[in-house]
């Protein structure tokens, strides 16, 4: 699926949920006298969303691939931070928020590593790269490569069928 606005791109609605959560969290009095813990969390969450839409708007495939890393090393970042909070013993009744902020941004950092995978396997340059001759281009190749995946069912059957004719006989 093709997205228009990076809003539409479902793991930057998961970050913007993941650090609105995460603001939530750092309100809680525990994280005063703590230095700049709730703070270094705090935008470690905000850079997750931020790093996708910046990628995203940027035009060019290269790009959003190097942002969509800088994301999930926020990510990385968010769950190295939960980690430490666990183990201080004043956050011990913010275990269960923490846990799933921990488990929101491994789930996050998953998305993103799937979703810059599947780009580094793209020949698209990015839309900043695209113009009618690329378009069309690109087009047609799609279209060859559905061609050939409808003959190569069509054969199969025809295989099948001759293998059914020559077991009745």
């Amino acid at each position: 699926m093709k997205y228009q606005n990076f809003e539409d791109v479902p793991v930057w609605n998961d970050g913007i949920q993941m650090t609105v959560a995460i603001f939530e969290v750092t309100e809680d009095s525990a994280f005063r006298g703590r230095g700049d813990l709730g703070n270094q969390l705090q935008r470690a969450a905000l850079s997750v969303p931020n790093n996708i839409a910046e990628g995203f708007e940027r035009g060019s495939t290269a790009e959003l691939i190097q942002f969509l890393y800088y994301a999930k090393g926020s990510a990385g970042e968010v769950r190295s931070i939960c980690h430490v909070l666990l183990r201080m013993p004043v956050f011990e009744h913010l275990k269960s928020q923490i846990s799933d902020l921990k488990s929101r941004a491994r789930k996050i950092s998953r998305q993103l590593g799937g979703w810059a995978f599947s780009l580094q396997e793209t020949d698209i340059k990015g839309t900043r790269h695209l113009n009618t001759s690329s378009r069309q281009a690109y087009q047609q190749k799609h279209e060859r490569a559905q061609f050939m995946a409808e003959m190569e069912t069509i054969l199969a059957r025809a295989r099948r069928a001759g293998e059914e004719e020559k077991s009745n006989s």
